[in-house]
C-alpha cells in the first residue's frame, strides 16, 4: 500500500472492514456514521501507510486511527443531538425460540448498560472484550498508559455490574 497498490488497499480493506467498522459503531451508536468514518479510516490508512513502523501490530495501528476519527466525529455533533440506536435484527433460525429470546433480552440489557458507560470506559471494554486486545494494545489504541487502561476497566466492570444488579433486582433481567 506504500507504493501504491492498489490491490494491497483492497485485500486489506477486506480484511479489516468488520472489526474496524464494529469498533467505530460500538463508539458512535450510528450504523451511517459508522460507515462515514469507516471510510475516512480506510483513506488515512492509505495516504499513512508509508509511515507505519511497525512498532505495534497493523490492527492497533488501524484501531488506534479509528478511534481518533470516532472521537472526532463525536465531537462535531452539536450539543445535544441524539443519536437513535440501530436496532438489532435477530436470526430466524434459532434452535430454541425461549432461550432465543432470553439471552437477546439478557444481550439487550448488557448493552443497555454498557451504553451507560463513558467514551473512555465503553471504549476499554469494547477493545478488550469484543477485539480481544492485550492492555497494551489498548493504551496504543486510546493513547494513555497502560495503568489508566486497567483503572478504567476496574471501573467499567464496577459499573456494568451495578447497573446489571440494579436491573435484576428491578425484575429486567
Amino acid at each position: 500500500m506504500a507504493n501504491g497498490d492498489q490491490t494491497a488497499l483492497d485485500d486489506f480493506y477486506r480484511q479489516y472492514e468488520g472489526r474496524v467498522y464494529r469498533f467505530i459503531r460500538s463508539k458512535l451508536n450510528d450504523s451511517f456514521d459508522a460507515a462515514d468514518v469507516l471510510n475516512e479510516v480506510m483513506f488515512e490508512v492509505w495516504r499513512s501507510a508509508g509511515r507505519f513502523e511497525g512498532r505495534s501490530a497493523v490492527s492497533t495501528w488501524v484501531l488506534g486511527i479509528a478511534h481518533h476519527k470516532a472521537i472526532d466525529r463525536i465531537r462535531r455533533r452539536k450539543p445535544g443531538e441524539s443519536v437513535e440506536l440501530d436496532p438489532e435484527i435477530a436470526e430466524d433460525d434459532s434452535p430454541d425460540p425461549a432461550e432465543t429470546l432470553s439471552a437477546a433480552q439478557n444481550a439487550e440489557q448488557v448493552r443497555h448498560c454498557v451504553d451507560q458507560l463513558s467514551e473512555a470506559h465503553r471504549s476499554v471494554v469494547h477493545l478488550a472484550f469484543f477485539e480481544d486486545l492485550p492492555y497494551g494494545d489498548i493504551a496504543s489504541i486510546v493513547g494513555c498508559p497502560e495503568g489508566t487502561v486497567k483503572t478504567r476497566m476496574f471501573h467499567a466492570k464496577k459499573a456494568l455490574m451495578k447497573c446489571l444488579a440494579g436491573l435484576k433486582e428491578m425484575g429486567l433481567l
